[in-house]
């Protein structure tokens, strides 16, 4: 039953893929206002044939620039983020070279990363205050990698330095840093405890697509996001970074605990 569950998803999801990813790539190469739009119309669509079910608290992004500082699970938080709202997300360079997932993360306007410059982060920070002017919500795991679903690892304040950037160069009088926690509490309908969440996590060695047809094939999935109290930036990123990482936390804990 399991393959056959898998077998209709893809069934499903290809062809309205099919269909979405050139009209993405219109929109992108015209400008036009679509290009925000159709990232969340097609993911709300991906979670629901995922069997994804989604509990949102909190009072999202209320205003630009923002930049939205969030843990990071799986590569199921990219479609689970991006049915709230209109947002792009920070990437390591190969991800952009990989066979139709990377094809997925330039439509959806990825800030993409080449750790192996030098002045890597600085070029990063750049292109990140640029978009972040622009009115765009750039979502940063802050962690810098995948965890298991219950730890959370220390947030890294390199690229918040963007919004460093953002009122030095772009002449932005505030830049508002937004918390996000991604909790993944339930398959099936039974709670996850730390052993199932870590089956839920990409972390590690995992290799993507066996894990990606896993996912396919188990369902239904409960997941909890909570926004955060806001954190404004006054120009120390480590202060900023290190609040922010405690009401992810904050948020992460209680969603585990209460389910």
């Amino acid at each position: 039953m399991s393959v056959l569950r898998a077998a209709w998803r893809v069934a499903i999801l290809a062809p309205v893929t099919a269909v979405g990813m050139p009209t993405q790539w219109a929109a992108v190469k015209l400008r036009l206002p679509a290009a925000r739009a159709i990232p969340v119309l097609y993911h709300r669509f991906v979670c629901r044939v995922l069997g994804i079910r989604i509990v949102v608290k909190g009072t999202p992004p209320q205003r630009a620039p923002v930049l939205i500082l969030s843990n990071h699970v799986s590569w199921l938080d990219v479609p689970i983020i991006s049915s709230l709202m209109p947002v792009s997300f920070v990437a390591k360079q190969e991800i952009g070279s990989w066979p139709f997932f990377g094809s997925l993360a330039r439509l959806q306007r990825s800030v993409f990363i080449d750790r192996t410059r030098r002045h890597a982060t600085t070029d990063a920070n750049a292109v990140i205050a640029g978009r972040l002017a622009a009115g765009d919500a750039i979502v940063l795991f802050a962690e810098g990698t995948t965890g298991d679903g219950t730890r959370l690892l220390p947030f890294r304040t390199a690229l918040v330095g963007a919004a460093r950037h953002l009122m030095a160069k772009e002449g932005a009088a505030q830049v508002e840093l937004k918390p996000l926690s991604v909790a993944y509490v339930a398959r099936h309908g039974l709670p996850l405890g730390r052993a199932g969440r870590s089956t839920v996590a990409w972390f590690g060695d995992l290799d993507l697509v066996p894990h990606f047809f896993d996912i396919l094939r188990g369902a239904p999935f409960d997941i909890v996001v909570e926004w955060g109290e806001a954190v404004p930036f006054e120009g120390d990123r480590k202060v900023a970074t290190r609040l922010a990482e405690i009401r992810v936390r904050d948020g992460l804990t209680k969603a585990l605990r209460q389910r």
